[in-house]
């Protein structure tokens, strides 16, 4: 079947949606999920959001390991949250996702090469966050089907670079939990820790 020039279906949300998703041992459960979005247009306008689980399997109320969602834009982190967030893999089941508490954040700035470091670094209510990946990988692009996809009913298109290291930190403070390797898409040697440009969910 030939490709369409222009994709006849509905853009539910364009921009960047890199995560770390961050274990203590390869076969662990993950001890720290975070999923950022620059969102450059979707049904509520603009704006980030920053999700960053410290406890997914808890309720997040130890203070060192608080479950957060920092953005700019709440209305836009709910969309995000209810509509696509809690149907990615690794958050599937993350119970600290439905509890976790909206903070304003401002200031979101993007920094690194994006040849071999991206940072993404704002302020929020709870200090500045910094997250990082480095050592990055060749980029590919990924072009996934509703029947595949997160949600079952978008196709999503992104620019995906793997980063073999990654971390967070919160008013200095790293988060627990490093970068493993994992299998996706059709490739075997991808990272829990990626970066997703261009990121683009078409409704089906």
């Amino acid at each position: 079947m030939p490709r369409h020039i222009i994709n006849p279906g509905q853009v539910d949300w364009s921009g960047e949606n890199p995560g770390l998703y961050l274990r203590e041992d390869a076969d662990g459960p993950f001890v720290t999920l975070v999923s950022f979005f620059r969102v450059v247009l979707s049904p509520h306008g603009k704006g980030h959001a920053a999700f960053l689980l410290q406890d997914p399997q808890g309720d997040g109320t130890d203070p060192a390991r608080p479950n957060l969602c920092l953005t700019d834009n709440e209305p836009l982190a709910h969309y995000l949250r209810d509509g696509f967030v809690s149907r990615f893999g690794a958050f599937q089941g993350a119970t600290g996702l439905a509890g976790a508490r909206m903070l304003p954040g401002w200031d979101f700035m993007a920094g690194g090469d994006a040849i071999g470091v991206h940072t993404e670094w704002f302020r929020s209510a709870v200090g500045q966050v910094c997250l990082t990946w480095a050592e990055l990988g060749e980029p590919f692009m990924v072009e996934m089907p509703p029947e595949k996809s997160a949600t079952g009913a978008h196709d999503m298109f992104s620019l995906f670079v793997d980063a073999a290291q990654g971390h967070a930190t919160v008013n200095g403070r790293a988060v627990a939990g490093r970068a493993f390797p994992r299998a996706f898409a059709t490739k075997k040697d991808s990272s829990t820790a990626f970066l997703a440009f261009s990121e683009t969910w078409i409704k089906a």
